[in-house]
């Protein structure tokens, strides 16, 4: 099997790395957390010392880093730059969430270098991470997207091609800003039958079976109790953090400037989830928008 070089071990690339091995490619892990690390040994990866080490034989290069900023560092403008090491024929895979133009710039120069490299960010956190099943929304040529595809065969379940470089990045804001705004949307819903005597497990299931019905709803249901796997039942923990949801709305509203696309309902969903980051929850699931809708002193 192909030797797979993995940079950016966090909360979904970890698991992401264990299905890979699984999937029986030998997995060349890094990333500046020691605990990180010591996981990704332990599910079989073979740990290195540098983002270098690791890509300079691979077959496949994936990166799962938090900014624009970042990617650019690792592969073009860093000191060790990766653009310097990979082997021909080698292809980069970035599934981290950056603005399109950087994902376009850096594929840029990796072309004029005889360099392939496609943007596929992800979606389904950190559960689908772990199970496999994440949609990967890729933006590359036809040839980079087939060259690609097996390898993300074995981390998800639904693999897209949204267009050439940077469509990827386009396709998964849009994703992204509509669901802040259905969470958004379900959470005022509950809310407010609860507020006028309703059972939440109820009034979700009766909402589920009618129009009303929608992923956040129907998998992620945003009230404790209600949905036993849900982050709301776990004290918010684990999932979609709040902070990550914002990073992921700023990006949608950069591409409405750019494009003059009006998105009203995205920046109200926007100004809702920052609102409550002021609150100190940036760390908790964004499921937990349920609780700016709910009493202050707790009550429910």
């Amino acid at each position: 099997m192909a030797i797979v070089a993995f940079v950016g071990l966090g909360n979904m690339g970890g698991p992401m790395a264990a299905n890979l091995v699984k999937a029986g490619y030998t997995v060349r892990a890094f990333d500046l957390s020691e605990a990180a690390l010591e996981t990704a040994q332990s599910q079989g990866c073979e740990v290195v010392s540098s983002a270098r080490e690791a890509a300079a034989e691979a077959d496949f290069i994936i990166s799962m880093l938090p900014a624009g900023k970042h990617v650019k560092a690792l592969y073009v403008d860093g000191d060790v730059p990766l653009f310097d090491v990979v082997q021909p024929g080698a292809l980069i895979i970035d599934c981290s969430t950056i603005d399109a133009d950087t994902a376009r710039n850096v594929a840029d120069i990796g072309e004029k270098r005889g360099i392939s490299f496609v943007d596929a960010p992800v979606s389904g956190g950190v559960g689908g991470a772990q199970a496999g099943t994440l949609t990967f929304i890729v933006g590359g040529s036809d040839d980079q997207f087939a060259k690609a595809k097996p390898v993300l065969d074995a981390m998800g379940k639904n693999i897209f091609h949204a267009g050439d470089h940077g469509a990827g990045q386009v396709a998964k804001a849009c994703n992204n800003m509509l669901l802040s705004v259905l969470m958004a949307g379900t959470c005022e819903a509950i809310n407010m039958g609860v507020k006028n005597g309703l059972d939440p497990a109820v009034l979700s299931e009766i909402m589920k079976q009618s129009s009303g019905g929608n992923w956040a709803l129907n998998v992620y249901n945003p009230y404790p109790g209600v949905m036993e796997n849900a982050p709301a039942s776990k004290g918010y923990q684990g999932g979609f953090q709040v902070d990550l949801m914002i990073k992921d709305l700023g990006l949608a509203m950069d591409v409405s400037q750019q494009s003059a696309a009006p998105v009203p309902m995205g920046s109200a969903a926007r100004a809702l989830f920052t609102l409550h980051k002021a609150g100190g929850n940036g760390k908790l699931d964004f499921s937990s928008l349920m609780q700016f809708y709910q009493d202050k002193k707790g009550e429910r």
